[in-house]
């Protein structure tokens, strides 16, 4: 084992890091598009019964396939793979946000406009802290899924953790293989209890209690 540290121990860091950031700006980024796009599509369910779709679609090509076919437009270079990771992220967070909106019970939105609110001041003080658990469980569910997709940033030469598991399959090694995997099943995990810890504080008891 010390012997395997000495030899990519320093290796094994720069991996972990650059895996981190790919799974940390693809989400941001998918999350800002998502919540304001999710909240646009609330307003207009007209347009949601077309773009929902239309968006899953994505879900649906293999993602070295969409990996590849941004490599031959924008190049070796990390906006690729950032770009891939939000596209796929995307749709988990619409999707919650888009459900938890609709399903705000309407006396909840009469009582807001019976107090004197405008619009705006329904949607930031009652209609999106009520949803804000479906977004939330949205956000766990891309995190965890970006984690395991940022392993195809290796295909074309951009580091991470598929590094090690793809060169432990093409060498046949399995010390390798266990070095990539374990990594980031970890992160999956903190991070999915991170956000769990951000519900906590941003979520009252009494929401989430409702929202489960």
């Amino acid at each position: 084992m010390s012997k395997f540290f000495l030899l990519y121990g320093e290796k094994l860091i720069i991996a972990i890091g650059t895996h981190f950031a790919y799974v940390v700006f693809s989400v941001a980024i998918a999350f800002i598009i998502a919540v304001v796009l999710g909240t646009l599509l609330s307003r207009k369910s007209n347009w949601a019964n077309s773009i929902i779709p239309l968006i899953s679609v994505f879900q649906t090509i293999p993602g070295i396939v969409f990996i590849g076919i941004l490599f031959l437009y924008l190049g070796m270079k990390p906006g690729t793979i950032i770009t891939a990771l939000s596209i796929y992220a995307i749709f988990p967070i619409l999707k919650n946000t888009y459900v938890g909106l609709v399903e705000v019970p309407e006396q909840y939105k009469e009582a807001a406009r019976g107090c004197g609110m405008s619009s705006m001041q329904s949607f930031f003080k009652v209609e999106f802290p009520l949803a804000l658990p479906s977004v939330i469980n949205g956000l766990r569910i891309s995190t965890v899924y970006t984690v395991s997709w940022a392993v195809l940033s290796a295909m074309i030469g951009l580091g991470g953790l598929g590094d090690f598991i793809y060169s432990g399959v093409s060498s046949n090694n399995n010390t390798l293989i266990i070095a990539g995997a374990i990594p980031a099943a970890i992160m999956a995990v903190v991070l999915s209890r991170l956000i769990d810890l951000l519900q906590k504080l941003l979520i009252p008891k009494q929401i989430r209690r409702s929202g489960k």
